[in-house]
């Protein structure tokens, strides 16, 4: 009887949840679901808190077998215990709120997003010329041309050409197609969130059964 038990009380407790979001302030005699609600947000909370600091302490420890197993690569596990104690050291003696521990980790964390952002820049350009090669169709020539065009809109290297009234506009145009998908990509994370949980309430998936 465990698993229709916990189907219940996750059902029971997914419905508590989305009906406190649903009731307006002023109905004052459904107010206890509202604090019902609270209290469930609030365990929430504190389970994936406790969930985070399983997960990083169960990184440190890996890498810390990995540096007594003495394997190939166990010198980026050992940068990777050193990051790990100096940032925890840091942020201890700081507190994360100091702007110098937020400027130390923005001096790793932009490096970072940099090279990601030019291995992204690069992977869509070989993509680009793989596809081509392969399939010389319409989609592929947009594909193609899009990568490059925007590669170039991104480098600024087409910053002389808005000074003409007319490419003005229609550079203005491609430079806000990039947020439109990124709103698109928004909008597909939350109805696929919205899915799931629609599919945990309906008991149709049950992940907390094991």
């Amino acid at each position: 009887m465990r698993s229709p038990v916990m189907t219940a009380l996750a059902i029971a407790a997914g419905l508590i949840v989305l009906l406190g979001y649903l009731i307006p302030p002023e109905w004052t005699s459904l107010a206890y679901i509202q604090a019902v609600r609270a209290v469930f947000i609030g365990w929430a909370v504190v389970l994936a808190g406790i969930a985070a600091w399983v997960g990083v302490i169960h990184l440190f420890l890996t890498h810390l077998r990995r540096m007594s197993a003495r394997r190939e690569a166990d010198r980026y596990s050992v940068l990777v215990v050193l990051a790990f104690l100096a940032t925890a050291v840091a942020g201890m003696i700081l507190t994360p709120a100091d702007p110098r521990f937020q400027q130390a980790v923005l001096a790793i964390q932009v490096p970072v997003e940099a090279t990601l952002l030019g291995l992204l820049a690069v992977t869509l350009v070989f993509a680009s010329m793989r596809l081509f090669q392969r399939r010389k169709g319409g989609m592929a020539i947009v594909f193609v041309v899009s990568v490059v065009f925007f590669l170039l809109l991104g480098a600024g290297l087409l910053m002389p050409l808005q000074q003409t009234p007319l490419l003005s506009g229609l550079i203005g145009f491609f430079e806000r197609l990039p947020i439109a998908g990124g709103r698109g990509i928004l909008i597909g994370i939350a109805l696929g969130s919205l899915m799931t949980g629609l599919r945990i309430l309906l008991g149709a998936d049950r992940p907390y059964s094991g």
